[in-house]
């Protein structure tokens, strides 16, 4: 493994964190705002006259719809009693983006790149064309030296006035671009850094604003929408989300059903709340998404371990190889992870977010090598691979399927 630069700052927890502001639901008002973002459930016939009123931002038809009022509509909402009327939840990051960005990598395959390659001497990388990557996150720098030509598409979800902006995916944050570069980056001109499938295509998808916050319809709606994409251009689909909470949004869980039900692989972070058991975030404790933990290297001599940040699934369900709600699926490098910034340079993070976009770039890797396999005998595929790289999960967790580490990590090799 080539040395590496050693880090002295404090870690840096990158996954996102849902807050639940329910207050609203059922007719109970929340403290006084300006805006209220709603969730509208009720009476086909009563919700249409609704729609009409207020408008409609996304409509998850019989589930209802969502819509942007003020005080004094959000308060003729809550007086109709044959809706129910609830804000949406709200997500953020929680943490401010690291610091110390360098114009150039340190490493042009840094640790990660080497690791999932199982490839200490690694110089460059390859593969997924034909694969689209839609990155759901801050948005990203599409213009970066590493990334530039690999966006197909670029689309905002965060506009207060339009819940699709077309040609708009912008990244004040870093932390979309950062992901995007673990997945794809391609070197640039011959001096940037590489991603695990630098031939994939990036769908670039902004569901968070530059502060970090956003609304999780938008994500949902987001999700749809790529799933909708996939469909409408017989493409093969990778949906990589570095972001989750504790609890468990109806709406972002009907939109990961929906996508894997049209043949999309949705892989998504564990989260950072770590080290205890049955502390994995929504949604990739859902079972059709591929919850992915970090990993470390301390020593720097490719023996690997689970992050204690990285969240923990259910110690129950160790060693029984089946994936069910609240379990770590596999797990991949997340401690100190350089990859591309939001401003044209390089950042070194880590987290849960981080070791998601290796499994993403690894899924486009192995299916644009294997076309003929569905998204289910891809995961298959992770998993099996995964299998052939056990991590030891800790204190209390079982060799093999543990709570810690899934399955294990799966390599290109």
């Amino acid at each position: 493994m080539k040395k590496r630069k050693a880090l002295g700052a404090a870690l840096l927890s990158m996954t996102m964190g849902l807050s639940m502001f329910t207050a609203g639901a059922f007719g109970q008002a929340p403290e006084a705002q300006d805006t209220y973002r709603v969730l509208v459930q009720g009476p086909a016939a009563e919700k249409a006259k609704a729609k009409d009123q207020f408008g409609k931002r996304w409509d998850f038809g019989a589930k209802g719809f969502t819509t942007e009022v003020n005080a004094k509509q959000y308060q003729a909402l809550l007086k109709n009693k044959n809706l129910q009327v609830e804000t949406v939840s709200q997500v953020q990051l929680n943490a401010k983006p690291g610091s110390g960005a360098q114009a150039s990598p340190t490493d042009q395959t840094p640790w990660g790149m080497e690791a999932i390659y199982n490839d200490s001497n690694l110089q460059a990388t390859s593969g997924g064309n034909g694969v689209k990557v839609a990155v759901l996150d801050t948005g990203v720098n599409i213009n970066h030296t590493d990334l530039a030509g690999s966006a197909e598409q670029c689309k905002d979800f965060t506009n207060r006035r339009s819940p699709l902006v077309d040609g708009s995916c912008s990244d004040k944050n870093g932390h979309g671009t950062h992901v995007a570069g673990t997945v794809l980056a391609h070197g640039g001109a011959g001096n940037g850094i590489y991603g695990v499938a630098p031939e994939a295509e990036l769908w670039a998808y902004k569901v968070l604003n530059d502060q970090g916050s956003g609304y999780s319809d938008d994500i949902a709606g987001a999700i749809r929408h790529a799933a909708d994409e996939a469909s409408r251009t017989g493409s093969k689909v990778v949906i990589s989300m570095s972001l989750g909470s504790s609890s468990k949004s109806a709406m972002i869980a009907d939109a990961v059903d929906y996508a894997y039900g049209k043949g999309v692989l949705v892989v998504a972070a564990a989260g950072n709340s770590g080290p205890n058991a049955n502390t994995i975030g929504y949604p990739g404790a859902l079972p059709n998404a591929v919850a992915v933990a970090a990993l470390e290297d301390v020593q720097q001599n490719g023996t690997y371990r689970v992050a204690d940040f990285s969240s923990r699934g259910n110690p129950l369900t160790d060693g029984d190889y089946v994936i069910g709600e609240l379990d770590v699926e596999v797990s991949a490098p997340g401690r100190a992870i350089e990859s591309t910034w939001f401003d044209g340079s390089y950042n070194t993070i880590s987290g849960t977010s981080m070791a998601t976009p290796h499994v993403s770039g690894l899924a486009a890797k192995i299916w644009a090598e294997n076309p003929n396999m569905s998204h289910t005998q891809l995961r298959a595929e992770l998993q099996n691979r995964a299998k052939a790289n056990d991590i030891l999960g800790g204190s209390g967790a079982a060799s093999g399927d543990d709570y810690a580490s899934g399955f294990g990590f799966p390599r290109v090799k």
